[in-house]
């Protein structure tokens, strides 16, 4: 085809996205019908080149038809079929106190406008006083025809649904509905088509096809009564006929394209008669073709036989249409034309029956006419100069005019005539317009995959840093670890109610940027159940998203562990990043089911939130009375246990507070020699003389495991540190310096813990003893000689120990199987072990 085509715009409607397939249609008159898939329907003049009318539909519009005689307008929703009268529409828009010849007529449908109550209603047809609807119905597709009177229903046909209908009902949730066709074929023209088309195709959906193949087609019944048959396309590829004269007429299958039948039509190719033709198209959404024609068997003869020819044309093919020699189709990403194969009817339908390859390679080779982001195409048609004219909706909702070179018989002269120099000179401009618009969309796709690719490369950098790190064989201090947490817990007050927060921060000392889809997940969970919580432990879990955290930076998030009095110690903080993949793909993750709550979780360190972090320190014992170091031996234990734990009953102002309350004590003994040289290496400013002060200090203010104690205030002064614990008793912490041994002593600091509360007292014993164990690790090696070891009756006290845990065992194997002994003697037996081993405590040298 010589030339370029050229492009013109006529309107622009700017809609997109659309649930329903886009449909175009001329009217019997100038008026053209754009349904672009949702609840509205644009009536546009060709003649004027404006827009005359807009009618809003109660839901998405699927189908519509105008009736022979140019008086009402059908259109189909999902809630029924509705009847409007276009002879009504201009006296809307005089009677609008806007200015009538600028703006349309604007019309909203309502009950009133209800002509058939048929929900679900997927395309229309009008045969003469007939109307026909199409529709799907639980396991079956359903053709209905009214009277178009009174629409009083005469018949209802059905076909069953085949498993490719069910995929397309489920897809059409997400993606653009693929609707089913409905068009009339008659075997003679009864009155000449007004429409300017130039194809077999007129107005309202009518193929006029030549008798012999209506004949050979839909059977000798149909031919003689000369009935209407009516062609349905169904999305799993099937395509069906229903003669509507002869009685017991069923719906039957004429041909199976194996793919969503997109377009059905009439070519002229092989015209015999104004108005007939001999080849039935139907082009289905993958590209295939099919030619049905009539042949009349060769020289052999036979009599006439139908033929079936298929080819594939590059796909999908959105939408299409036919004039006498070609085919027209867009893919969406551009407008192609197909020349139809001339075929005589002197016996080459035998051959092609035989073998398939003139056709497809006839079928191969279509033209690209340069224009993109065609959706819908109307019937074409042909100017006074012989060009062959497209009207076709864009995606993006504008109405365009395409028009088509004329195919010259001297194509190989160099010579163009100057009249059509300009346009020329548009259709070049107008083609080079397409090709950029194509060009920045892929552009802009290819910049999209990229960046997506980059992040995606960021985020597997950032999960092997993170893995090395945790793969080691010995584990790395949190100080060294690329991207790593750090807390410090303290106290606030709110509405007179006290409240202990953790204020965590994540510190990035990667060379990695985190980006956006990044969430730091904390788990906070007690390592031990509280009194009566039925022996499940609760875990609390936090989400903080955040962008862009560049090398060196931090994030800081605060989240309340717990209220005073309800906290159960120790207690342990999870910290995790975790990266959502639907973060990544952004819009394109909605098309991934399977990836939609897909996520990446990368573990990073667990900190220890213990008692002393949660210690409200009030000062030293300076005027407070000295309580006793341990409880009374007239007392039995279990009832001291039971009194410890009764928090909040009577005050502390009754009976004389808690210091009448009988005390509880715990103790733990060091090596003044080991403190020197771990304090002293560790902090330049600890007192290396008095080491009890500077153990204590030590304690209450360092921050072991990632999590330090944010109280506010100067150092410890004194050696003696009164403080409220998180359950509201009050404990004292007593640091001294004493001898052990008899024969040779060793200077030691004997750290000791006393409070009413039980509870208090293991809770804070346990946190002295895990943040010595943790300076032992930093300990140089040193080898003590056994006459010191034998001197400080070292053998004797790890002889006591195990003798206690084998104690310990024992109960808790008797009490496991219900040997023995009770409960009650079972609680009694471990708490004086763990009395002994609180009153003897060992030496840590």
């Amino acid at each position: 085809m010589e030339g370029r085509c050229a492009v013109e715009t006529w309107a622009e409607f700017g809609f997109s996205g659309t649930p329903c397939t886009p449909r175009l249609k001329f009217g019997f008159g100038t008026d053209v019908f754009i349904c672009p898939g949702n609840d509205e329907v644009y009536v546009f003049s060709s003649q004027d080149r404006k827009l005359t009318a807009v009618i809003e539909c109660p839901a998405p519009v699927t189908d519509l038809v105008e009736s022979h005689d140019k008086q009402f307008l059908y259109v189909a929703c999902r809630s029924g079929v509705y009847c409007v009268s276009l002879q009504s529409l201009p006296s809307r828009a005089q009677s609008s106190p806007a200015d009538a010849s600028s703006s349309p007529a604007e019309l909203k449908m309502s009950t009133e406008f209800l002509a058939v109550a048929e929900g679900g209603v997927l395309s229309l047809l009008l045969v003469g006083s007939v109307l026909l609807t199409l529709s799907q119905r639980d396991a079956s597709w359903v053709l209905t025809s009214y009277r178009s009177s009174n629409y009083e229903m005469l018949s209802s046909f059905s076909l069953p649904l085949v498993s490719g209908d069910v995929h397309n009902e489920a897809e059409g949730k997400t993606a653009t509905r693929r609707r089913p066709l409905l068009t009339c074929v008659h075997s003679s023209v009864a009155t000449p088509p007004s429409s300017p088309s130039t194809s077999s195709t007129a107005s309202g959906g009518r193929l006029c096809l030549e008798p012999v193949l209506f004949k050979l087609l839909f059977g000798i019944d149909a031919a003689l009564a000369k009935s209407p048959v009516v062609l349905c396309g169904l999305p799993d590829g099937r395509l069906c006929f229903l003669p509507l004269r002869p009685p017991g007429s069923r719906l039957r299958v004429l041909h199976s394209l194996e793919q969503p039948v997109v377009f059905v039509g009439a070519s002229g190719v092989m015209e015999t008669g104004p108005g007939h033709a001999r080849c039935l198209v139907a082009v289905g959404e993958q590209g295939r073709v099919v030619l049905i024609k009539s042949d009349e068997g060769g020289s052999a003869g036979g009599g006439n036989r139908t033929v079936f020819i298929e080819g594939c044309v590059p796909g999908p093919v959105m939408c299409g249409c036919v004039d006498k020699k070609r085919l027209y189709y867009s893919t969406g990403s551009d407008l192609l034309v197909l020349d139809l194969p001339e075929v005589s009817s002197e016996g080459e339908g035998q051959q092609m029956i035989g073998t398939s390859s003139m056709t497809d390679a006839a079928l191969q080779s279509p033209t690209s006419l340069n224009v993109c982001r065609v959706v819908a195409l109307a019937e074409p048609t042909c100017n006074t100069a012989g060009e062959v004219q497209l009207l076709g909706l864009s995606v993006r909702g504008q109405l365009q005019r395409m028009t088509l070179p004329v195919e010259r018989e001297d194509a190989r002269l160099p010579t163009v005539p100057s009249t059509k120099g300009g346009r020329s000179v548009r259709d070049l401009l107008s083609a080079i317009g397409d090709v950029c618009e194509r060009a920045s969309l892929l552009k802009t796709a290819i910049k999209s995959k990229n960046q997506i690719l980059r992040h995606l490369n960021q985020v597997l950098n950032i999960s092997f840093l993170l893995i090395a790190s945790t793969d080691t064989e010995e584990p790395l201090p949190i100080q060294e670890k690329p991207i790593r947490c750090h807390a410090v817990a303290g106290w606030s007050r709110l509405l007179q109610t006290d409240s202990l927060n953790l204020t965590c921060v994540l510190d990035n000392s990667s060379p990695y940027v985190l980006e956006g889809g990044w969430t730091l997940s904390i788990a906070v969970f007690p390592l031990s159940c509280p009194p009566g919580a039925g022996g499940e432990s609760s875990s609390t879990n936090f989400s903080f998203p955040f962008h862009n955290l560049h090398p060196g930076e931090t994030l800081e998030v605060s989240l309340p562990l717990a209220a005073a009095g309800e906290a159960s110690f120790p207690m342990t903080v999870s910290c995790s990043l975790i990266f959502s993949l639907t973060g990544l793909l952004g819009e394109e993750a909605a098309n991934l089911p399977g990836l939609q709550d897909s996520c990446v979780s990368l573990p990073l360190n667990t900190l220890t939130v213990d008692w002393l972090h949660a210690l409200q320190v009030t000062g030293p014992i300076a005027t407070h009375r000295k309580a006793a170091s341990r409880p009374s031996d007239t007392t039995h234990p279990i009832q001291a246990f039971l009194r410890s734990r009764r928090i909040g009953r009577g005050g502390r102002g009754e009976g004389g507070g808690e210091t009448e309350r009988e005390q509880h004590a715990a103790s733990v003994r060091v090596s003044s020699e080991l403190l020197r040289d771990t304090l002293v290496l560790k902090g330049s400013d600890l007192d290396a003389q008095n080491v009890g002060l500077s153990l204590l200090d030590w304690l209450l203010s360092e921050a072991p495991g990632g999590v330090a104690a944010g109280r506010h205030g100067d150092k410890i002064s004194g050696s003696v540190v009164h403080a409220q614990g998180p359950n509201g008793h009050t404990v004292k912490l007593t640091a001294k310096e004493v001898d052990v041994g008899q024969e040779e002593s060793l200077a030691a600091v004997e750290v000791q813990v006393e409070s009413a509360s039980i509870a208090a007292v293991c809770g804070l014993h346990h946190a002295v003893l895990s943040r010595i164990q943790a300076l032992l690790q930093t300990a140089p090696e040193r080898a003590a000689s056994t006459k010191s070891i034998q001197s400080l009756g070292l053998r004797q006290a790890l002889q006591r120990a195990e003798r206690l845990l084998q104690q310990i065992r024992q109960s808790r194997i008797s009490g496991a199987f219900g040997v023995g002994v009770s409960t009650g003697q079972m609680s009694q037996s471990l708490l004086s072990a763990y009395q002994e081993l609180r009153e003897n405590p060992l030496l840590i040298i």
